[in-house]
């Protein structure tokens, strides 16, 4: 054996394998850095790597049969020169910088226990890093001689943006904050800071007849550089292909690989007519402004639906109105919000689920279909769906709204406030992620950091709000800013409830009883906690669980988990509330929130 080896070096085999992996190292790097600048295909990467790695054994076939022996015909020495030094360190170099690549890989995505991949992958994409490619797409321009056109520069606004987010290297920010500097004077350089972007995108849009005109530019925010710009004139029934040629174009603009599939593209559903098209545009913010906005976009998704039952983002956007919808009912009767319940939750669980048969690929379609289920009380299969719709698309802040809500429903609150906070580096001027963030600041002790937030959120307008600060001050025994709040605020109940609650609190300032018989307080039910019956704080959750609602479209359950409920959670009633709602099912399976454990085979209790 020692021969052998002996042979080996003396035939330069060692040698030629070592230039060899330097080589073919160097090779793969340029086709890696150099496919996406020219938009070659991926096939052509996988191809350099299937020859190099042929080639290998041939080459030292090569060498053996070569048998490199020194000129004079004697014998080779087996010596070591300064080109094998030269050799030896770049292939050490080679080593430690392909070791370097995986293990900052594996710590970026690490995960814990409890929480799915597309979480982890949520709070990597999150994370500034330095150096690291940043972008923000402000909206685009709308240039059209009809101002009521801006819901279309809007929405191509927001279809370049979800085509960027496929891209898996591209960290994709502000997707919703962007909008506070629509129709700005915007210094590039002071907009880029605000919004934690490193690039930014900047466009506009002329719709004329059936033509339209898109022009976009990618700016480097610190020097204000235009790196790339394009005009697009077009056909209408071209503008899927415009969105897919700007994406592709600022991918190859910064250098990253699209990491597509053969036969993928970064716009997929293109099976649409353009009249339509813009009907679907019109309903989606609609949906997103919620409250009136979603049966006015109901109206416009339903008949769509009917001429395209293939169009995969409209199911899943009416898929979200409908399951909306029960939301407004919530201070009706038990049998009308079972009226509502039975009506509307099919058919959205019908229309997502289409979405995702569909297409695959679509983030929305899970994320739809996520909410469903935390509405049907199905916590273990929504957190799985919510986990594949933020694998699919890590950034999505609806997508981890929906899933951080989800935790901080089921007790998990501490996970729920990091995962807001980490929302907030991404979309930081959002009133309502913020609002959230104040909520989950509360459930985890930080009274005055929640209340400070939400104080300096007033001028914002945002109907939770005033409700939250009620909330906070009451548990902290500050009656008096309490109903203040609560008087203040435009939640909607009936006057008959916001003035029950108003007179408990009150009547807990004064430490004086409240009448024997009390009204039902639907929304407000937390004031029961401050009359002696805190049991009764768990009304409105049951009403919601009996007519098949199990969970809102927000957190509200997450209340159940603070201190003050304390007194709630230790009753019999409680616990049958937990059981019968999934909770219980949820907790054996995934791990018990700090404030309950079990008893036994069957049983539990919480603190």
């Amino acid at each position: 054996m020692a021969n052998f080896f002996a042979e080996l070096k003396r035939r330069n085999i060692y040698r030629v394998g070592a230039v060899y992996a330097v080589v073919a190292w160097v090779l793969l790097q340029l086709a890696a850095n150099v496919a996406p600048i020219l938009d070659l295909p991926p096939w052509i990467a996988r191809t350099v790597l299937l020859l190099l790695v042929i080639g290998f054994p041939v080459a030292l076939v090569f060498a053996w049969v070569q048998q490199l022996s020194p000129e004079s015909g004697g014998p080779a020495r087996a010596s070591t020169g300064k080109l094998d030094w030269f050799i030896a360190a770049a292939l050490v170099l080679v080593i430690a910088l392909v070791s370097y690549e995986q293990l900052a890989s594996s710590r970026g995505v690490g995960a814990t226990k409890t929480e799915p991949d597309g979480v982890a992958t949520a709070r990597t994409a999150s994370a500034t890093q330095a150096g690291a490619v940043s972008i923000a797409v402000l909206p685009f321009t709308n240039l059209s001689s009809d101002p009521e056109q801006g819901f279309f520069s809007d929405g191509m606004t927001e279809e370049i943006t979800g085509a960027l987010a496929k891209i898996a290297d591209l960290r994709v920010v502000a997707r919703t904050s962007a909008f506070q500097f629509k129709g700005e004077n915007k210094d590039m350089r002071a907009v880029g800071q605000a919004l934690g972007a490193t690039h930014l995108i900047e466009g506009s849009v002329r719709k004329a007849g059936t033509r339209v005109r898109i022009t976009a530019q990618l700016i480097k925010t610190d020097d204000g550089t235009h790196i790339w710009t394009e005009n697009y004139d077009r056909e209408l029934t071209d503008v899927f292909a415009i969105q897919e040629d700007i994406a592709t174009a600022i991918a190859g603009s910064l250098r990253m690989p699209l990491g597509l599939a053969p036969g993928e593209r970064l716009v997929a559903n293109r099976s649409i007519d353009p009249e339509s098209y813009e009907q679907f545009l019109r309903a989606r913010p609609l949906v997103r402004a919620r409250g009136r906005g979603v049966p006015a976009a109901i109206k416009i998704l339903e008949p769509l639906v009917v001429r395209y039952p293939d169009y995969a983002p409209a199911l899943a956007q009416l898929a979200t109105a409908y399951n909306l919808t029960p939301n407004y009912s919530r201070n009706a009767s038990t049998e009308e919000m079972r009226r509502v319940v039975d009506a509307y939750l099919p058919k959205a669980e019908a229309a997502a689920r289409r979405a995702i048969q569909l297409d695959p690929g679509l983030a929305d379609g899970y994320l739809s279909l996520g909410r469903v289920q935390v509405s049907r009380g199905k916590f273990l299969l929504a957190e799985d769906i919510l986990s594949k719709a933020l694998t699919l698309d890590a950034t999505n802040p609806d997508s981890l709204t929906a899933y951080s809500n989800l935790l901080a429903n089921v007790g998990r609150v501490k996970e729920a406030l990091a995962i807001k906070q980490q929302l907030l580096t991404l979309e930081p001027y959002v009133p309502s992620f913020n609002v959230d963030v104040a909520e989950m600041l509360w459930l985890n002790g930080q009274n005055d950091a929640a209340i400070a937030k939400l104080n300096g959120l007033r001028s914002l307008g945002v109907g939770a709000l005033l409700k939250d600060l009620a909330i906070i001050h009451a548990a902290m025994g500050h009656y008096d800013e309490a109903v203040d709040a609560l008087q203040d605020s435009r939640i909607a109940v009936p006057p008959a409830m916001s003035d029950a609650a108003v007179d408990i609190l009150r009547r807990a300032k004064a430490a004086t009883a409240p009448p024997q018989s009390l009204p039902r307080l639907g929304t407000l039910s937390f004031a029961y906690l401050y009359a002696g019956v805190p049991e009764r704080s768990l009304e409105s959750y049951e009403d919601w669980a009996k007519a098949g609602f199990f969970a809102t479209g927000g957190a509200d359950n997450a209340l159940l988990w603070h201190p003050s409920y304390a007194p709630a959670r230790k009753t019999e009633r409680f616990k049958a509330f937990a059981r019968a709602t999934g909770y219980v099912e949820y907790w054996r399976a995934k791990g018990w929130p700090e404030f309950c454990r079990p008893i036994g085979a069957d049983d539990f209790v919480c603190d």
